[in-house]
């Protein structure tokens, strides 16, 4: 757990915080064997971004959860806890979160974490914590243990709107009636762009998307210009954020090999991939909670939602101009969707305490 301020900074200078998007059908780049730089693919901070980053011991899980804050200003204000999708990290959400904060003025506040294997978050102990182990109710439990331990308190919880993107949008789901069930107040349940018939039907591709992809890089910058490129990411200032913490300095180079790798590797989670999305658009229906879902740029519903919209059980919104990513594509577009979600739903907050914090952004 980082405990020095100066060497945190380094390391998120160094190992920006960032994610792994999806490769669907885009073109495979040999990245260059020379590093380059470019000022327009240079990493940025994310202390613009968020206002803390934090280090959170829980136990439960066995790990300690890397997390991205920033508080509401308002004394009614409610907190976004914001779960990324396989291969990402909680800067998925930067841009959204610092939107969210000039949207809401001040009244929501954003929480956005780096999943079990991505980003910093790290078992505890060699031991006592299986980072690969990625089964859904391992990651549901996972983000139950960490809200749990942020807001342990009950009575001085803030309400809560969770958002999830991909696969986090199904834990998201599973989370909300067990976070539900210990009392806390949960104001709607945000699914972003992750539709289950289309999703499994997607699966068997995956490998040949992921065989799309460089194994690697030489530099931040070759990783942030491929993801631009190829249009995984299509908001520049996002990648430069986003993308470096997805990637990490090669742990075994050797003569001509790519400095950079890979820091989540999708493929060795195959097999959980059926059971992530398995049984997601009936547990969206069913969420005793106000419910959203955004898409990006076509409405691609499967029966079981095609009725729910009929019956009015959830809002539908169809984002245009963006890709799978969309809350990175753009992150205006979803903030003022999801405040006037938010809005148009009760809501009551408090401010969160009992985090240790390990260092400016």
């Amino acid at each position: 757990m980082p405990s020095d301020p100066d060497e945190d900074e380094e390391e998120e200078a160094a190992d920006s915080v960032g994610a792994l998007p999806p490769a669907m059908g885009l073109p495979s780049l040999k990245p260059p064997r020379t590093r380059t730089h470019n000022a327009d693919f240079a990493p940025i901070s994310a202390a613009g971004y968020f206002e803390q980053a934090l280090q959170v011991a829980v136990p439960e899980s066995g790990l300690d959860f890397r997390v991205y804050y920033t508080a509401p200003r308002a004394v009614d204000g409610t907190v976004m806890v914001c779960h990324h999708g396989a291969g990402w990290s909680g800067l998925t959400f930067a841009c959204f979160a610092k939107e969210i904060a000039t949207e809401s003025k001040g009244e929501c506040g954003v929480l956005a974490f780096d999943m079990r294997g991505h980003g910093k978050t790290a078992p505890q102990t060699p031991t006592s914590a299986d980072k690969e182990d990625l089964s859904i109710d391992t990651l549901t439990a996972d983000f139950v243990n960490l809200i749990t331990n942020v807001f342990k308190d009950i009575t001085s919880t803030p309400t809560l709107l969770l958002v999830g993107h991909s696969l986090g949008g199904s834990v998201i789901t599973r989370a909300c009636p067990l976070l539900q069930e210990r009392k806390y107040r949960i104001v709607g349940v945000a699914v972003l762009d992750v539709v289950e018939e289309f999703t499994l039907e997607a699966l068997p591709m995956m490998h040949d998307l992921l065989d799309s992809r460089p194994e690697g890089f030489n530099s931040q910058e070759d990783a942030i210009r491929w993801h631009i490129s190829t249009h995984a990411i299509r908001n520049p200032d996002s990648a430069r954020v986003s993308v470096p913490s997805i990637i990490i300095q090669n742990p075994n180079p050797e003569p001509g090999s790519l400095l950079w790798v890979w820091r989540a590797s999708l493929r060795a989670t195959a097999p959980y991939w059926t059971s992530w999305f398995t049984g997601l658009s009936s547990r969206f229906l069913s969420a005793k909670t106000a419910r959203v879902l955004v898409l990006a740029g076509a409405e691609r519903l499967d029966k079981e939602l095609m009725i729910g919209q009929m019956q009015g059980k959830y809002q539908l919104v169809v984002v245009s101009n963006v890709g799978h990513i969309l809350h990175e594509d753009d992150p205006e577009r979803l903030a003022e969707v999801l405040v006037e979600f938010w809005r148009r739903n009760e809501r009551t907050t408090v401010n969160i305490k009992n985090l240790k914090k390990v260092g400016d952004l």
